[in-house]
Protein backbone atom coordinates (compact mmCIF):
# COMPACT_ATOMS: atom_id res chain seq x y z
CA UNK A 1 0.00 0.00 0.00
CA UNK A 2 2.67 2.11 1.35
CA UNK A 3 4.79 1.62 -2.44
CA UNK A 4 1.59 2.31 -4.31
CA UNK A 5 1.52 5.79 -2.72
CA UNK A 6 4.83 6.49 -3.67
CA UNK A 7 3.77 5.78 -6.66
CA UNK A 8 0.93 8.00 -6.99
CA UNK A 9 3.02 11.05 -5.62
CA UNK A 10 5.43 10.31 -8.02
CA UNK A 11 2.98 10.84 -10.86
CA UNK A 12 1.31 13.99 -9.37
CA UNK A 13 4.91 15.86 -8.87
CA UNK A 14 5.47 14.36 -12.33
CA UNK A 15 2.47 16.22 -13.76
CA UNK A 16 3.00 19.62 -11.32
CA UNK A 17 6.13 19.92 -12.96
CA UNK A 18 4.92 19.46 -16.64
CA UNK A 19 2.21 21.99 -15.52
CA UNK A 20 5.20 24.42 -14.38
CA UNK A 21 6.85 24.21 -18.11
CA UNK A 22 3.22 24.08 -19.84
CA UNK A 23 2.83 25.73 -23.10
CA UNK A 24 -0.72 25.65 -22.91
CA UNK A 25 -1.34 27.58 -25.78
CA UNK A 26 0.62 25.01 -27.92
CA UNK A 27 -2.87 23.67 -29.08
CA UNK A 28 -6.01 25.25 -31.33
CA UNK A 29 -9.07 23.53 -30.94
CA UNK A 30 -10.56 23.30 -34.43
CA UNK A 31 -13.40 21.40 -33.79
CA UNK A 32 -16.38 20.74 -31.05
CA UNK A 33 -18.97 18.43 -31.21
CA UNK A 34 -20.44 18.50 -27.91
CA UNK A 35 -23.92 17.29 -26.21
CA UNK A 36 -25.07 20.19 -23.89
CA UNK A 37 -27.84 19.47 -21.08
CA UNK A 38 -28.67 22.76 -18.98
CA UNK A 39 -31.36 22.28 -16.44
CA UNK A 40 -31.94 25.88 -14.96
CA UNK A 41 -33.68 24.93 -12.05
CA UNK A 42 -30.32 23.52 -10.66
CA UNK A 43 -28.40 26.19 -12.16
CA UNK A 44 -26.58 22.99 -13.84
CA UNK A 45 -24.78 22.48 -17.12
CA UNK A 46 -22.98 19.45 -18.23
CA UNK A 47 -21.15 18.50 -21.41
CA UNK A 48 -20.23 15.28 -23.29
CA UNK A 49 -19.06 14.93 -26.85
CA UNK A 50 -15.18 15.58 -28.77
CA UNK A 51 -12.47 17.85 -29.32
CA UNK A 52 -10.28 18.18 -32.32
CA UNK A 53 -7.03 19.54 -31.10
CA UNK A 54 -4.01 21.07 -33.81
CA UNK A 55 -1.20 20.85 -32.40
CA UNK A 56 0.38 25.03 -33.57
CA UNK A 57 3.93 24.66 -32.37
CA UNK A 58 6.62 24.17 -34.09
CA UNK A 59 7.48 20.80 -31.55
CA UNK A 60 5.61 17.76 -30.95
CA UNK A 61 3.57 17.80 -28.10
CA UNK A 62 2.88 14.73 -25.50
CA UNK A 63 1.03 17.12 -23.33
CA UNK A 64 -2.45 19.10 -23.83
CA UNK A 65 -4.36 21.34 -21.76
CA UNK A 66 -8.33 21.29 -21.76
CA UNK A 67 -9.53 24.44 -19.12
CA UNK A 68 -12.93 25.26 -18.42
CA UNK A 69 -14.36 27.12 -15.61
CA UNK A 70 -13.66 27.05 -12.10
CA UNK A 71 -17.39 26.38 -11.28
CA UNK A 72 -17.41 23.15 -13.80
CA UNK A 73 -15.24 19.95 -12.76
CA UNK A 74 -13.97 17.75 -15.38
CA UNK A 75 -15.20 14.02 -15.44
CA UNK A 76 -13.64 11.92 -18.07
CA UNK A 77 -10.70 12.51 -20.88
CA UNK A 78 -10.28 9.86 -23.65
CA UNK A 79 -9.03 8.79 -26.42
CA UNK A 80 -10.09 5.94 -29.10
CA UNK A 81 -12.58 5.14 -26.31
CA UNK A 82 -9.66 4.99 -23.60
CA UNK A 83 -9.38 6.66 -20.15
CA UNK A 84 -6.10 9.13 -20.10
CA UNK A 85 -4.45 10.26 -17.40
CA UNK A 86 -4.81 13.80 -16.72
CA UNK A 87 -3.67 16.17 -13.35
CA UNK A 88 -7.42 18.58 -13.18
CA UNK A 89 -5.70 21.90 -11.33
CA UNK A 90 -7.38 25.31 -10.31
CA UNK A 91 -5.82 27.89 -12.56
CA UNK A 92 -5.88 31.52 -11.76
CA UNK A 93 -7.28 33.85 -15.23
CA UNK A 94 -9.61 36.54 -15.97
CA UNK A 95 -10.49 35.18 -19.33
CA UNK A 96 -13.62 33.45 -16.66
CA UNK A 97 -15.56 35.43 -14.70
CA UNK A 98 -15.31 33.43 -11.45
CA UNK A 99 -11.03 34.16 -11.65
CA UNK A 100 -10.14 31.18 -12.21
CA UNK A 101 -10.29 27.83 -14.34
CA UNK A 102 -10.40 24.04 -14.25
CA UNK A 103 -7.76 23.18 -15.95
CA UNK A 104 -7.05 19.22 -17.24
CA UNK A 105 -3.22 18.56 -17.93
CA UNK A 106 -3.74 16.04 -20.03
CA UNK A 107 -1.21 12.88 -21.44
CA UNK A 108 -1.92 12.22 -24.68
CA UNK A 109 -0.96 8.64 -26.26
CA UNK A 110 1.54 9.76 -28.19
CA UNK A 111 2.83 13.16 -29.55
CA UNK A 112 1.46 15.26 -31.87
CA UNK A 113 3.81 16.65 -34.36
CA UNK A 114 2.99 20.38 -35.60
CA UNK A 115 0.25 20.74 -37.65
CA UNK A 116 -0.88 17.20 -36.28
CA UNK A 117 -3.96 16.78 -34.65
CA UNK A 118 -5.84 14.44 -32.49
CA UNK A 119 -9.64 14.39 -30.92
CA UNK A 120 -10.81 13.57 -27.55
CA UNK A 121 -14.07 12.97 -25.72
CA UNK A 122 -14.49 15.40 -22.69
CA UNK A 123 -17.19 15.41 -20.15
CA UNK A 124 -17.94 17.95 -17.67
CA UNK A 125 -20.52 19.56 -15.64
CA UNK A 126 -20.94 21.93 -12.70
CA UNK A 127 -23.10 25.31 -12.15
CA UNK A 128 -22.89 28.53 -13.64
CA UNK A 129 -23.99 30.96 -11.19
CA UNK A 130 -23.58 34.99 -10.78
CA UNK A 131 -20.29 35.62 -9.99
CA UNK A 132 -17.75 38.76 -10.37
CA UNK A 133 -14.99 37.80 -8.71
CA UNK A 134 -12.49 38.43 -11.08
CA UNK A 135 -13.81 42.66 -10.89
CA UNK A 136 -14.33 42.72 -6.96
CA UNK A 137 -10.67 41.29 -6.32
CA UNK A 138 -9.33 44.18 -8.39
CA UNK A 139 -11.61 46.61 -6.07
CA UNK A 140 -14.79 47.34 -8.30
CA UNK A 141 -18.00 47.68 -6.65
CA UNK A 142 -19.87 44.71 -6.77
CA UNK A 143 -23.03 46.38 -7.97
CA UNK A 144 -20.36 47.56 -10.84
CA UNK A 145 -18.93 44.13 -10.93
CA UNK A 146 -22.60 42.80 -11.67
CA UNK A 147 -23.16 45.09 -14.37
CA UNK A 148 -20.61 43.54 -16.26
CA UNK A 149 -20.60 40.12 -15.62
CA UNK A 150 -24.66 38.81 -15.62
CA UNK A 151 -23.47 35.47 -16.98
CA UNK A 152 -25.70 33.06 -14.75
CA UNK A 153 -28.04 30.02 -15.49
CA UNK A 154 -31.28 30.25 -13.28
CA UNK A 155 -34.71 29.65 -13.32
CA UNK A 156 -36.12 32.86 -14.51
CA UNK A 157 -33.64 34.26 -16.65
CA UNK A 158 -30.51 32.33 -18.43
CA UNK A 159 -27.75 34.24 -20.31
CA UNK A 160 -23.87 32.77 -20.73
CA UNK A 161 -21.50 34.44 -22.93
CA UNK A 162 -18.57 32.24 -24.13
CA UNK A 163 -14.79 32.20 -23.83
CA UNK A 164 -14.15 36.21 -22.07
CA UNK A 165 -16.92 35.48 -19.82
CA UNK A 166 -17.67 31.83 -19.36
CA UNK A 167 -15.38 29.17 -20.51
CA UNK A 168 -18.16 26.59 -20.62
CA UNK A 169 -16.38 25.14 -23.30
CA UNK A 170 -13.08 23.59 -23.42
CA UNK A 171 -10.22 26.41 -24.39
CA UNK A 172 -6.38 26.68 -23.43
CA UNK A 173 -5.00 30.03 -22.72
CA UNK A 174 -2.27 31.68 -20.98
CA UNK A 175 -3.41 33.48 -17.74
CA UNK A 176 -5.25 36.78 -17.69
CA UNK A 177 -5.09 39.56 -15.36
CA UNK A 178 -7.60 42.44 -15.67
CA UNK A 179 -5.17 44.65 -13.72
CA UNK A 180 -3.24 44.71 -16.64
CA UNK A 181 -5.56 47.12 -19.12
CA UNK A 182 -4.93 45.45 -22.04
CA UNK A 183 -4.55 41.85 -21.10
CA UNK A 184 -7.87 40.16 -21.69
CA UNK A 185 -8.15 41.75 -25.23
CA UNK A 186 -5.13 40.47 -26.46
CA UNK A 187 -5.59 36.80 -24.58
CA UNK A 188 -9.00 37.08 -27.14
CA UNK A 189 -7.30 38.69 -29.96
CA UNK A 190 -4.61 35.33 -29.68
CA UNK A 191 -7.79 32.82 -29.05
CA UNK A 192 -9.58 34.26 -32.28
CA UNK A 193 -6.15 34.25 -34.59
CA UNK A 194 -5.68 30.28 -33.48
CA UNK A 195 -9.49 29.63 -33.88
CA UNK A 196 -10.41 31.26 -37.00
CA UNK A 197 -12.04 28.94 -38.32
CA UNK A 198 -12.92 26.52 -35.45
CA UNK A 199 -16.19 25.16 -36.24
CA UNK A 200 -18.88 24.13 -33.35
CA UNK A 201 -22.16 21.49 -33.62
CA UNK A 202 -24.03 21.66 -30.41
CA UNK A 203 -27.03 19.68 -29.62
CA UNK A 204 -28.48 21.92 -26.51
CA UNK A 205 -31.14 20.38 -24.51
CA UNK A 206 -32.84 22.38 -22.04
CA UNK A 207 -34.49 20.64 -18.99
CA UNK A 208 -37.79 21.91 -18.03
CA UNK A 209 -38.39 24.29 -14.85
CA UNK A 210 -41.02 24.36 -13.96
CA UNK A 211 -41.65 27.09 -16.14
CA UNK A 212 -45.54 28.33 -16.11
CA UNK A 213 -45.07 29.56 -19.43
CA UNK A 214 -42.46 27.66 -21.76
CA UNK A 215 -39.74 30.24 -22.19
CA UNK A 216 -37.82 30.97 -25.80
CA UNK A 217 -34.73 30.02 -26.34
CA UNK A 218 -31.67 32.24 -28.45
CA UNK A 219 -28.36 31.11 -29.38
CA UNK A 220 -25.88 33.35 -31.61
CA UNK A 221 -24.98 30.62 -34.22
CA UNK A 222 -26.09 31.58 -37.53
CA UNK A 223 -26.93 28.28 -38.15
CA UNK A 224 -29.70 27.49 -35.62
CA UNK A 225 -33.19 26.08 -36.68
CA UNK A 226 -35.95 26.86 -33.90
CA UNK A 227 -35.61 24.86 -30.66
CA UNK A 228 -37.82 21.88 -30.95
CA UNK A 229 -40.59 21.37 -28.12
CA UNK A 230 -39.62 18.07 -26.07
CA UNK A 231 -41.14 16.28 -22.86
CA UNK A 232 -38.47 17.02 -20.69
CA UNK A 233 -37.99 21.33 -21.99
CA UNK A 234 -36.95 21.65 -25.60
CA UNK A 235 -33.59 20.81 -27.50
CA UNK A 236 -31.60 22.39 -31.09
CA UNK A 237 -28.60 21.31 -32.87
CA UNK A 238 -26.91 24.56 -33.54
CA UNK A 239 -23.41 24.89 -35.86
CA UNK A 240 -20.81 27.54 -35.74
CA UNK A 241 -18.84 28.23 -38.34
CA UNK A 242 -16.10 30.43 -37.54
CA UNK A 243 -14.89 31.65 -34.23
CA UNK A 244 -14.23 34.79 -35.64
CA UNK A 245 -17.46 35.83 -36.61
CA UNK A 246 -19.29 35.21 -33.10
CA UNK A 247 -18.60 34.01 -29.86
CA UNK A 248 -20.99 31.45 -28.79
CA UNK A 249 -23.70 32.31 -26.22
CA UNK A 250 -27.21 31.42 -25.60
CA UNK A 251 -29.67 32.82 -23.56
CA UNK A 252 -33.73 31.60 -22.10
CA UNK A 253 -36.25 34.02 -20.88
CA UNK A 254 -39.60 34.53 -20.99
CA UNK A 255 -39.33 36.68 -23.74
CA UNK A 256 -42.20 37.94 -26.23
CA UNK A 257 -40.80 39.31 -29.68
CA UNK A 258 -41.12 41.52 -32.30
CA UNK A 259 -40.06 40.33 -35.76
CA UNK A 260 -39.26 42.92 -38.67
CA UNK A 261 -37.82 42.20 -41.94
CA UNK A 262 -34.05 42.67 -40.86
CA UNK A 263 -34.12 42.76 -37.20
CA UNK A 264 -36.00 40.44 -34.11
CA UNK A 265 -36.27 42.42 -30.92
CA UNK A 266 -37.03 39.71 -27.79
CA UNK A 267 -37.94 41.61 -24.51
CA UNK A 268 -39.04 40.55 -21.70
CA UNK A 269 -43.07 41.39 -19.60
CA UNK A 270 -43.35 45.29 -18.92
CA UNK A 271 -40.27 46.23 -21.90
CA UNK A 272 -42.66 46.45 -25.07
CA UNK A 273 -42.67 50.27 -25.72
CA UNK A 274 -39.06 50.28 -25.47
CA UNK A 275 -38.26 47.48 -27.81
CA UNK A 276 -41.26 48.64 -30.45
CA UNK A 277 -38.66 52.39 -30.06
CA UNK A 278 -35.67 50.37 -31.24
CA UNK A 279 -37.52 48.02 -33.97
CA UNK A 280 -38.74 50.81 -35.45
CA UNK A 281 -35.28 52.86 -35.19
CA UNK A 282 -33.82 49.43 -37.10
CA UNK A 283 -36.42 49.42 -39.77
CA UNK A 284 -35.46 53.18 -40.44
CA UNK A 285 -31.84 52.80 -40.88
CA UNK A 286 -31.71 49.57 -42.62
CA UNK A 287 -32.52 51.35 -46.00
CA UNK A 288 -29.48 53.46 -45.17
CA UNK A 289 -26.91 50.66 -44.18
CA UNK A 290 -27.89 48.43 -47.60
CA UNK A 291 -27.04 51.56 -48.93
CA UNK A 292 -23.19 51.21 -47.73
CA UNK A 293 -22.79 47.71 -47.08
CA UNK A 294 -25.27 45.46 -48.85
CA UNK A 295 -27.94 43.25 -48.42
CA UNK A 296 -27.62 41.91 -44.48
CA UNK A 297 -26.28 38.28 -44.39
CA UNK A 298 -28.32 37.44 -41.41
CA UNK A 299 -31.36 38.71 -39.68
CA UNK A 300 -29.82 40.75 -36.70
CA UNK A 301 -31.18 39.79 -32.84
CA UNK A 302 -31.73 41.53 -29.71
CA UNK A 303 -31.97 39.57 -26.45
CA UNK A 304 -33.19 41.63 -23.56
CA UNK A 305 -30.77 41.83 -20.23
CA UNK A 306 -32.94 41.06 -17.15
CA UNK A 307 -31.12 44.01 -15.34
CA UNK A 308 -31.29 47.23 -15.92
CA UNK A 309 -27.99 48.38 -15.25
CA UNK A 310 -26.05 45.22 -17.52
CA UNK A 311 -23.68 46.71 -19.77
CA UNK A 312 -24.68 45.16 -23.19
CA UNK A 313 -22.70 42.86 -25.21
CA UNK A 314 -22.44 41.76 -28.53
CA UNK A 315 -21.51 39.28 -30.82
CA UNK A 316 -21.95 39.42 -34.39
CA UNK A 317 -25.24 40.81 -34.89
CA UNK A 318 -26.73 39.48 -31.64
CA UNK A 319 -26.85 41.97 -29.25
CA UNK A 320 -27.36 41.50 -25.64
CA UNK A 321 -28.33 44.55 -24.17
CA UNK A 322 -30.90 45.95 -21.20
CA UNK A 323 -34.05 47.43 -23.75
CA UNK A 324 -34.73 50.87 -21.80
CA UNK A 325 -36.85 54.03 -23.30
CA UNK A 326 -33.72 56.33 -24.34
CA UNK A 327 -33.99 59.19 -27.08
CA UNK A 328 -34.27 58.05 -30.66
CA UNK A 329 -30.80 59.13 -31.82
CA UNK A 330 -29.26 56.83 -29.48
CA UNK A 331 -31.17 54.03 -30.53
CA UNK A 332 -30.08 55.21 -34.36
CA UNK A 333 -26.50 55.17 -33.58
CA UNK A 334 -26.95 51.09 -31.46
CA UNK A 335 -28.97 49.96 -34.92
CA UNK A 336 -26.74 51.54 -37.27
CA UNK A 337 -23.85 49.49 -34.97
CA UNK A 338 -25.92 46.26 -34.94
CA UNK A 339 -27.04 46.39 -38.72
CA UNK A 340 -23.36 46.64 -39.96
CA UNK A 341 -22.56 43.81 -38.70
CA UNK A 342 -25.79 41.99 -39.83
CA UNK A 343 -24.20 43.31 -43.67
CA UNK A 344 -20.49 42.93 -43.19
CA UNK A 345 -18.07 41.07 -41.57
CA UNK A 346 -14.38 41.04 -41.49
CA UNK A 347 -12.02 38.78 -39.50
CA UNK A 348 -9.91 42.22 -39.23
CA UNK A 349 -10.96 44.21 -35.82
CA UNK A 350 -10.29 47.34 -37.46
CA UNK A 351 -12.92 46.34 -40.19
CA UNK A 352 -15.57 44.92 -38.37
CA UNK A 353 -15.26 47.37 -35.42
CA UNK A 354 -13.81 50.35 -37.43
CA UNK A 355 -16.99 50.21 -39.80
CA UNK A 356 -19.27 49.39 -37.73
CA UNK A 357 -18.67 52.78 -35.80
CA UNK A 358 -17.97 54.62 -39.28
CA UNK A 359 -21.44 53.37 -40.27
CA UNK A 360 -22.49 55.05 -37.00
CA UNK A 361 -20.85 58.49 -37.75
CA UNK A 362 -22.26 58.45 -41.13
CA UNK A 363 -25.79 58.04 -39.53
CA UNK A 364 -24.85 61.35 -37.39
CA UNK A 365 -24.33 63.04 -40.71
CA UNK A 366 -27.11 62.18 -41.97
CA UNK A 367 -29.58 62.85 -39.41
CA UNK A 368 -27.16 66.31 -37.79
CA UNK A 369 -25.20 67.22 -40.73
CA UNK A 370 -21.09 66.48 -41.30
CA UNK A 371 -20.21 69.04 -38.34
CA UNK A 372 -22.53 67.11 -36.32
CA UNK A 373 -20.94 63.35 -37.58
CA UNK A 374 -17.27 65.64 -36.77
CA UNK A 375 -18.22 66.47 -33.57
CA UNK A 376 -19.23 62.75 -32.60
CA UNK A 377 -16.05 61.13 -33.83
CA UNK A 378 -13.92 63.58 -31.86
CA UNK A 379 -15.57 62.61 -28.65
CA UNK A 380 -13.56 59.35 -29.55
CA UNK A 381 -9.62 60.37 -30.12
CA UNK A 382 -8.65 60.35 -26.81
CA UNK A 383 -8.55 56.70 -27.37
CA UNK A 384 -6.26 56.99 -30.35
CA UNK A 385 -3.43 58.88 -28.51
CA UNK A 386 -0.89 57.22 -30.23
CA UNK A 387 2.50 55.73 -29.58
CA UNK A 388 5.09 56.58 -27.24
CA UNK A 389 7.58 59.32 -29.23
CA UNK A 390 10.66 57.97 -27.75
CA UNK A 391 10.31 53.89 -29.66
CA UNK A 392 10.33 55.53 -33.10
CA UNK A 393 7.71 55.57 -35.48
CA UNK A 394 9.87 52.09 -37.95
CA UNK A 395 10.52 50.11 -34.52
CA UNK A 396 8.74 46.78 -33.40
CA UNK A 397 6.43 48.28 -31.53
CA UNK A 398 5.06 50.59 -34.44
CA UNK A 399 4.33 47.41 -36.04
CA UNK A 400 2.82 45.22 -33.21
CA UNK A 401 0.61 48.42 -31.78
CA UNK A 402 -0.45 49.13 -35.93
CA UNK A 403 -4.04 49.29 -36.16
CA UNK A 404 -4.27 46.08 -38.73
CA UNK A 405 -2.21 44.09 -35.15
CA UNK A 406 -4.16 46.02 -31.92
CA UNK A 407 -5.62 44.04 -29.33
CA UNK A 408 -6.64 47.37 -28.03
CA UNK A 409 -10.82 47.03 -28.41
CA UNK A 410 -11.01 51.11 -28.13
CA UNK A 411 -8.41 51.73 -30.83
CA UNK A 412 -9.67 49.56 -33.13
CA UNK A 413 -12.98 50.80 -32.90
CA UNK A 414 -12.03 54.55 -32.90
CA UNK A 415 -9.22 55.10 -35.01
CA UNK A 416 -10.96 52.41 -37.31
CA UNK A 417 -14.21 54.51 -37.83
CA UNK A 418 -11.49 57.61 -38.56
CA UNK A 419 -9.57 55.93 -41.03
CA UNK A 420 -13.00 55.09 -43.06
CA UNK A 421 -14.00 58.49 -42.70
CA UNK A 422 -10.46 59.55 -44.38
CA UNK A 423 -10.61 57.15 -46.94
CA UNK A 424 -13.74 58.27 -47.90
CA UNK A 425 -13.48 62.01 -47.79
CA UNK A 426 -10.34 60.86 -49.74
CA UNK A 427 -11.38 58.93 -52.74
CA UNK A 428 -15.31 59.77 -52.28
CA UNK A 429 -18.38 57.54 -51.40
CA UNK A 430 -18.50 55.56 -54.43
CA UNK A 431 -15.37 54.13 -54.54
CA UNK A 432 -15.54 53.12 -50.98
CA UNK A 433 -18.94 51.27 -51.44
CA UNK A 434 -17.48 49.80 -54.55
CA UNK A 435 -14.43 47.91 -52.45
CA UNK A 436 -16.49 46.63 -49.88
CA UNK A 437 -19.27 45.44 -51.94
CA UNK A 438 -16.27 43.81 -53.54
CA UNK A 439 -14.61 42.64 -50.22
CA UNK A 440 -14.37 38.81 -49.59
CA UNK A 441 -13.84 37.58 -45.70
CA UNK A 442 -12.49 34.36 -47.34
CA UNK A 443 -10.37 35.83 -49.79
CA UNK A 444 -8.71 38.47 -47.15
CA UNK A 445 -5.59 36.76 -46.29
CA UNK A 446 -2.80 39.63 -46.74
CA UNK A 447 -3.22 42.72 -44.80
CA UNK A 448 -2.73 44.93 -48.33
CA UNK A 449 -5.90 42.79 -49.58
CA UNK A 450 -8.43 45.85 -48.51
CA UNK A 451 -5.92 48.82 -49.84
CA UNK A 452 -6.26 46.66 -53.40
CA UNK A 453 -9.92 46.77 -53.42
CA UNK A 454 -10.13 50.46 -53.14
CA UNK A 455 -6.77 51.12 -55.25
CA UNK A 456 -8.86 49.17 -58.19
CA UNK A 457 -11.54 51.65 -57.94
CA UNK A 458 -9.09 55.06 -57.52
CA UNK A 459 -6.50 56.07 -59.53
CA UNK A 460 -4.92 57.56 -56.16
CA UNK A 461 -1.83 56.38 -54.46
CA UNK A 462 -3.05 54.81 -51.17
CA UNK A 463 -0.26 53.03 -50.20
CA UNK A 464 1.62 55.75 -47.95
CA UNK A 465 -2.02 55.91 -46.09
CA UNK A 466 -2.19 52.32 -45.31
CA UNK A 467 1.22 52.51 -44.39
CA UNK A 468 0.82 55.65 -41.87
CA UNK A 469 -2.55 54.63 -40.41
CA UNK A 470 -3.29 50.93 -40.89
CA UNK A 471 0.23 48.78 -41.25
CA UNK A 472 2.00 50.85 -38.56
CA UNK A 473 1.61 53.50 -35.64
CA UNK A 474 2.97 56.28 -36.00
CA UNK A 475 1.04 58.78 -33.81
CA UNK A 476 -0.94 60.84 -34.81
CA UNK A 477 -0.31 64.52 -36.98
CA UNK A 478 0.16 67.71 -35.69
CA UNK A 479 -0.64 70.66 -38.55
CA UNK A 480 0.64 73.70 -38.35
CA UNK A 481 -0.09 76.80 -41.11
CA UNK A 482 3.65 78.23 -41.47
CA UNK A 483 3.10 80.99 -43.45
CA UNK A 484 0.68 82.56 -45.92
CA UNK A 485 1.56 85.33 -48.40
CA UNK A 486 -1.44 86.15 -50.35
CA UNK A 487 -1.71 89.35 -53.65
CA UNK A 488 -4.25 90.96 -55.31
CA UNK A 489 -4.44 89.55 -59.08
CA UNK A 490 -5.91 91.06 -61.81
CA UNK A 491 -8.70 91.69 -62.33
CA UNK A 492 -10.42 90.78 -59.01
CA UNK A 493 -9.54 88.21 -56.73
CA UNK A 494 -6.23 86.96 -54.58
CA UNK A 495 -3.92 84.60 -55.12
CA UNK A 496 -3.12 82.90 -51.62
CA UNK A 497 -0.24 81.08 -50.98
CA UNK A 498 -0.01 78.88 -47.62
CA UNK A 499 2.61 76.63 -46.67
CA UNK A 500 1.52 73.95 -43.81
CA UNK A 501 3.80 71.74 -41.36
CA UNK A 502 2.97 68.39 -39.74
CA UNK A 503 4.95 67.90 -37.05
CA UNK A 504 3.67 64.18 -36.81
CA UNK A 505 5.10 61.02 -37.98
CA UNK A 506 1.60 60.08 -39.17
CA UNK A 507 0.95 61.95 -42.82
CA UNK A 508 -2.20 62.82 -44.06
CA UNK A 509 -4.79 64.55 -46.84
CA UNK A 510 -6.27 67.14 -44.70
CA UNK A 511 -8.85 69.85 -45.84
CA UNK A 512 -7.66 73.82 -45.58
CA UNK A 513 -10.54 76.60 -45.59
CA UNK A 514 -9.77 80.09 -46.44
CA UNK A 515 -12.15 82.74 -45.06
CA UNK A 516 -13.13 85.67 -46.41
CA UNK A 517 -15.45 88.85 -45.98
CA UNK A 518 -18.69 87.05 -47.23
CA UNK A 519 -17.95 83.65 -47.38
CA UNK A 520 -15.08 80.21 -47.15
CA UNK A 521 -12.91 78.40 -49.87
CA UNK A 522 -11.81 74.63 -49.06
CA UNK A 523 -9.16 72.85 -50.68
CA UNK A 524 -7.22 69.44 -49.56
CA UNK A 525 -3.76 68.98 -49.30
CA UNK A 526 -1.53 66.06 -48.55
CA UNK A 527 1.13 66.46 -45.87
CA UNK A 528 3.04 63.56 -45.28
CA UNK A 529 4.65 63.11 -41.66
CA UNK A 530 7.88 65.77 -40.96
CA UNK A 531 6.91 67.25 -43.99
CA UNK A 532 5.78 70.50 -45.45
CA UNK A 533 3.05 71.46 -47.93
CA UNK A 534 2.26 74.21 -50.21
CA UNK A 535 -0.85 74.98 -51.86
CA UNK A 536 -2.08 77.87 -53.52
CA UNK A 537 -5.93 79.40 -52.95
CA UNK A 538 -7.84 81.71 -54.89
CA UNK A 539 -10.37 84.05 -53.43
CA UNK A 540 -12.64 86.72 -54.44
CA UNK A 541 -11.88 88.63 -51.36
CA UNK A 542 -9.03 89.56 -49.31
CA UNK A 543 -8.31 86.62 -47.38
CA UNK A 544 -8.72 86.93 -44.00
CA UNK A 545 -8.18 83.75 -41.73
CA UNK A 546 -6.49 80.23 -42.23
CA UNK A 547 -8.17 76.73 -41.06
CA UNK A 548 -6.31 73.58 -41.45
CA UNK A 549 -8.20 70.67 -40.70
CA UNK A 550 -12.05 70.83 -40.06
CA UNK A 551 -11.81 67.45 -37.71
CA UNK A 552 -11.87 65.03 -39.94
CA UNK A 553 -8.07 64.01 -39.60
CA UNK A 554 -7.49 63.02 -35.56
CA UNK A 555 -4.46 65.43 -34.57
CA UNK A 556 -2.20 65.60 -31.65
CA UNK A 557 -2.53 69.23 -31.09
CA UNK A 558 -5.58 71.50 -32.84
CA UNK A 559 -4.51 74.33 -30.83
CA UNK A 560 -2.61 75.51 -33.92
CA UNK A 561 -4.98 75.10 -36.94
CA UNK A 562 -5.91 78.69 -37.14
CA UNK A 563 -3.82 81.52 -38.95
CA UNK A 564 -4.59 85.27 -39.67
CA UNK A 565 -3.89 86.62 -42.95
CA UNK A 566 -2.57 89.98 -42.65
CA UNK A 567 -0.78 92.35 -45.30
CA UNK A 568 -2.22 91.42 -48.27
CA UNK A 569 -0.61 93.01 -51.12
CA UNK A 570 -0.77 94.60 -54.66
CA UNK A 571 -0.07 92.55 -57.69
Amino acid sequence: MRLRRVGLCCVILAFVAQACALDREAFSFTKYDLDLQVEPAQQRLGARGTVTLRNDSAAPQKVAVLQISSSLTWHSIKANGKQLQFVSQPYTSDIDHTGALSEAVVTLPEAIPPKGTTTLEIAYEGVIVLDATRFTRIGAPEAMALSNDWDQISPKFTAVRGVGNVAWYPTAEQDVDLSESSALAEALQRWRSRELDAEMTLRITVANADWEEKPEFLINASNCPKALEVREGFAATCNYQSFAAVTPAFIIAGYDVIERAAIAVHFLPGHDTAASAYADAAEKVQPFIGEWFGAARNKAQVADLADASAVASESGSFLMTPLVIVDSKQLGLMAAHQLTHAAFFSRRPWMNEGLAHFAQALYVERTSGRQGALDYMKAHTSTIGGQDKTEGAHSDTAMRDSLINTAEEQTYRSKGMYVWWMLRDMVGDAVVKKALASYRAEDDKEPSYMQRLLQAQTSKDLEWFFDDWVYRERGLPDFKVESAFSRKTLPEGYMLTVTVSNAGDAGAEVPLTVKFTGGEVTKRLIVRGKSNAVIRVETPQAPDEIIVNDGSVPESDETNNRFKVVNATAN
